[in-house]
């Protein structure tokens, strides 16, 4: 299962790799629930659920209860594209439990740990060519 974590302090977001026995723990969670961080290696922060897509790519609703797959009649919000006003259509979309076929679930942070994601992870960062140049110049001014 991945777990997109997003960073809104960074504009930023991470994708996590779990496997089958760390994601049981997340069996049974709805959209709206936290968690510990440290099922995704992210001790000391808490994350919490906003949605997802299962295996086939159906997203998650936070509106329609349960597991399971349904078709429901959508206006608006997730699984559905309007291009005109007014306009609603018979859609498959999945409901807001985490269950086995959830695939990825999209998560914000919450509670921040005393690490940074970047250190927990192992990331390292990426400097952009523009903060380089600037760096350069005014060495040389």
């Amino acid at each position: 299962m991945k777990v997109v974590i997003a960073n809104k302090e960074k504009g930023r977001s991470y994708q996590v790799e779990i496997d089958e026995n760390k994601s049981k723990a997340l069996y049974g969670l709805k959209i709206g629930q936290e968690f510990d961080g440290s099922i995704v290696n992210l001790t000391g922060y808490k994350l919490k659920i906003t949605g997802g897509s299962d295996k086939d790519g159906f997203p998650m609703r936070p509106d329609v209860h349960g597991p399971e797959r349904k078709r429901i009649l959508v206006s608006a919000g997730p699984g559905i594209r309007k291009k005109k006003k007014g306009i609603r259509r018979k859609k498959t979309v999945r409901g807001n439990i985490i269950s086995e076929s959830i695939a990825q679930i999209n998560t914000i942070i919450t509670k921040k740990g005393e690490k940074t994601i970047e250190e927990l992870l192992g990331i390292k960062e990426e400097k952009k060519e523009g903060e380089e140049n600037q760096k350069e110049e005014s060495n040389t001014a």
